[in-house]
């Protein structure tokens, strides 16, 4: 599952790298929760929390539909 999420954030890193910011994965726990770093401009950027739930998230579930919720440390 960990090597999904990976390919996952791979697609969407150049959405965020065009804005200066990029995204770590941390961890996929067995129970489905994925853990990032945000990073960049992504880290203080006020629009963080829409990047995180509207478009991380919702591209990581589509792509892995085992995925229960992603959070950011």
């Amino acid at each position: 599952m960990k090597e999904d999420v990976e390919k996952a954030l791979d697609e969407i890193r150049p959405h965020l790298k065009a804005d200066g910011g990029d995204v770590e994965l941390v961890d996929v726990s067995e129970d489905g929760v994925v853990t990032v770093r945000l990073l960049g401009a992504c880290e203080g950027c006020p629009m963080r929390e829409m990047t995180l739930t509207q478009g991380i998230t919702r591209f990581i579930k589509k792509k892995v539909p085992e995925i229960k919720e992603v959070k950011a440390v």
